[in-house]
């Protein structure tokens, strides 16, 4: 019998400290996890479904095509659009906000869109900064310095068929155009006269948009995005792993002491409603009631 005992008491102490690890295992990895989805969180949502300036930024990968007896002439390669995105976090707002504009001056670049909101201890400042392509790479990896990079993203964007597909629209319109033009000189009537011109207003003003379209490609508009968002706040100090062991110690013991007299409640509670009920059974069973 008290061999027994021994054994199910065993049993129950590992099933007790196998609790405990799993315990202390959990909170020690979520400490981990909550971590990295601060570190990870959208504080650059401003930018995050386009916000802010929607104009376009385009730049052009050239090749130079020699012909005979001519000097070598260059021909466009690619088009594309090329979108850093950047958030970051500073207790130094003031500082950091002038460091960047200092920044942009130094490398010629262009701040095409701002907003600054919040008041002191919690302000932002978001930028769209138009950057020389051939200058983007290493400005993107200095304006990080600045402050701590909560996150960061760079997408490149093939443009070419769509450069293609304006300009041929563009040749299209400007011949139908110039044919609208020819028919207006033939004459007619003052109802034809009216309806021709009707019709060439509205090709002008579609030879106007795609100019318009066409004008961010202009070579001598050629620029990468940089969307830059400044956060204030304090920055995130390394937390050590003796940090967290005792954080997740602390954690365990108070919950874990907490399961446990559950446990040992309501089991004491189930003891003492099969006792009382064995109570009431052979009470009544002395009394011939079944």
């Amino acid at each position: 019998m008290i061999k027994e005992l021994k054994t199910r008491f065993r049993k129950a102490l590992r099933w007790f400290v196998l609790l405990f690890i799993i315990m202390f295992t959990f909170r020690l990895v979520f400490g981990y996890i909550v971590k990295q989805n601060d570190g990870d969180s959208a504080r650059d949502s401003f930018f995050s479904s386009d916000g802010g300036d929607s104009r376009k930024n385009y730049a052009q990968q050239k090749a130079f095509k020699a012909q005979y007896d001519a000097p070598s002439i260059s021909v466009i390669n690619q088009v594309y659009e090329k979108i850093g995105k950047v958030a970051t976090k500073t207790a130094d707002f003031t500082n950091d906000e002038k460091k960047t504009r200092d920044k942009v001056r130094s490398y010629n670049a262009i701040i095409q869109y701002e907003r600054a909101l919040g008041k002191n201890g919690n302000r932002q400042l978001h930028l769209v900064i138009g950057v020389n392509p051939e200058k983007f790479d290493v400005f993107y990896k200095e304006i990080q310095n600045i402050g701590s990079v909560l996150s960061q993203e760079v997408v490149k964007t093939d443009k070419t068929n769509e450069y293609h597909k304006l300009n041929a629209e563009r040749i299209s319109v400007e011949k139908k155009l110039h044919s609208l033009y020819e028919l207006k000189a033939h004459g007619g009537t003052i109802d034809e006269f009216v309806s021709l011109n009707e019709k060439i207003f509205e090709v002008e003003e579609k030879l106007q948009s795609l100019g318009v379209e066409l004008g961010n490609f202009d070579s001598e508009n050629e620029f990468c995005t940089i969307k830059a968002s400044m956060y204030e706040g304090n920055t995130e100090r390394k937390i050590s792993l003796l940090h967290r062991v005792r954080v997740a110690l602390e954690w365990t013991i108070q919950y874990y002491s907490v399961l446990v007299l559950s446990i040992f409640g309501v089991a004491l509670s189930s003891l003492i409603l099969i006792i009382v009920a064995d109570k009431i059974r052979a009470f009544l069973t002395s009394k011939g009631i079944s």
